[in-house]
């Protein structure tokens, strides 16, 4: 059976980093399953950025350094070049340049599924689902 791989969109990270109600159970039911390996998790190097500003309010600049430096040691990383910010840029969907490099992430990497709650994926060539849907699929999946 095929290891799943995911990439996890940045607000599903924040609703777990930051226990974000009704939004927390399922952004930690997703991110465990990354971290016990059922799944293969992926993070994108723009929303490691992304989360070091987010957290500003709430967390250290020490505090969000450990969070980030267990994020990189247990998620892969994928990176950007030119090639996948030009893409994003000439999208016809283009509304959302972060989401774009999300989608042209998930695509040079050939994953599977981006588990989102961002409704800006729905011209994506790799499936955005929400992480209850996911769950959802996985258990049927696991068994």
């Amino acid at each position: 059976m095929k290891n799943m791989a995911l990439l996890i969109d940045t607000n599903i990270v924040v609703d777990w980093i930051q226990k974000r109600e009704s939004f927390h159970e399922a952004a930690a039911a997703v991110v465990k399953l990354c971290l016990e390996e059922k799944v293969q998790g992926f993070l994108t190097c723009h929303t490691i950025l992304n989360l070091f500003y987010i957290l500003r309010k709430e967390r250290s600049v020490a505090e969000r350094r450990e969070i980030l430096l267990m994020l990189c040691n247990d998620f892969n990383i994928i990176g950007i070049d030119n090639k996948m910010l030009v893409k994003a840029l000439c999208s016809d969907d283009f509304r959302d340049l972060e989401d774009d490099l999300q989608i042209q992430c998930a695509i040079e990497e050939g994953l599977d599924y981006i588990i989102t709650r961002d409704k800006d994926f729905k011209n994506s060539k790799v499936r955005a689902i929400l992480p209850e849907d996911f769950l959802n699929m996985w258990r049927n999946y696991a068994q």
